[in-house]
């Protein structure tokens, strides 16, 4: 059963030798002219003021973790809407039909309180 997968991990290797080959080759072969101006960190032809250890918001990882939670819920739906005919065909399409509702609905509530609360609210 292993030496089924010896071609993958063959694959694997080389993939990962020829990465590091060619980034060890650019670093070795590439330019290497360092000067105080290609040292600054770039912000859109603006020069940096303040720290780049600046507080992002809460709201900022809010906004994220709702993303990810709909991103998720699209993971689960998916295989589901897929093999709906199947579920159909053997009789169980009402009992899964009714968890992937119970599914949904706990999820629309909470998009629905975080309306409320302002989640989605932009200052």
């Amino acid at each position: 059963m292993l030496s089924d997968f010896i071609p993958l991990f063959i694959q694997l290797g080389i993939a990962v030798g020829l990465s590091f080959t060619l980034l060890k080759a650019a670093a070795l072969l590439g330019p290497k002219r360092e000067n105080p101006i290609k040292l600054v960190s770039y912000e859109s032809g603006m020069d940096p003021i303040g720290s780049a250890r600046e507080r992002y918001s809460v709201k900022f990882y809010l906004v994220a973790m709702i993303f990810i939670v709909f991103d998720v819920e699209v993971v689960f739906l998916y295989p589901w809407a897929v093999s709906f005919d199947e579920f159909i065909a053997a009789g169980a399409g009402p009992g899964v039909m009714a968890v992937v509702l119970l599914f949904v609905v706990i999820l629309a509530i909470g998009l629905l309180y975080d309306i409320k609360k302002g989640g989605l609210e932009f200052d």
